[in-house]
């Protein structure tokens, strides 16, 4: 299978600002070593601070997190698009925005602590780089589709064991 950064055409000298700063995350992509780590934990820590900020009811924050997470997706589509054709990278390291989308589905309905944060955050990063069946297929998809879909999935998954963990602890 080809590298993920491998490069597809020549990056342009255009960057389309707006794109830029979302894919990743304000510059958490920028980061090393381990861009997507970064833009899972920059995604912890603001869901981490609105919980304890708006102290909302577990409902409340459930149904924020889902929609955030969706709207993160539905921007992330187009904005690692964008980057990835001005970068000439089919999947640029430094876009990070599908690792927040991915850990904010992950973080839909965690009791907001520290504990239960932490779990979802390894969870997901787990997942993430593991690409378990589906995950790894729906790399496949084209360009910002493929970028956030298989963060997503991986995301999912996370929530999935999160919650059964979430059972325990």
């Amino acid at each position: 299978m080809a590298n993920s950064d491998q490069q597809i055409h020549p990056p342009s000298e255009k960057k389309t600002l707006w794109a830029w700063a979302l894919g990743t995350f304000f510059g958490a992509g920028l980061l090393k070593p381990g861009p997507g780590t970064y833009g899972s934990i920059a995604a912890v820590l603001l869901w981490y601070g609105s919980a304890h900020a708006f102290a909302p009811s577990k409902t409340t924050l459930t149904i924020g997190t889902a929609l955030a997470a969706v709207a993160v997706t539905l921007v992330g589509i187009r904005a690692s698009t964008i980057v990835a054709r001005e970068s000439g990278r089919k999947d640029p390291g430094h876009v990070v925005i599908d690792e927040v989308a991915g850990q904010l589905f992950a973080l839909i309905a965690i009791t907001p602590d520290w504990r239960h944060a932490a779990i979802s955050l390894l969870l997901f990063r787990i997942f993430d780089i593991l690409k378990p069946p589906p995950v790894r297929q729906l790399e496949r998809l084209p360009e910002g589709t493929g970028i956030m879909m298989d963060d997503v999935a991986a995301g999912l998954i996370a929530l999935l064991c999160a919650q059964v963990i979430q059972l325990f602890i």
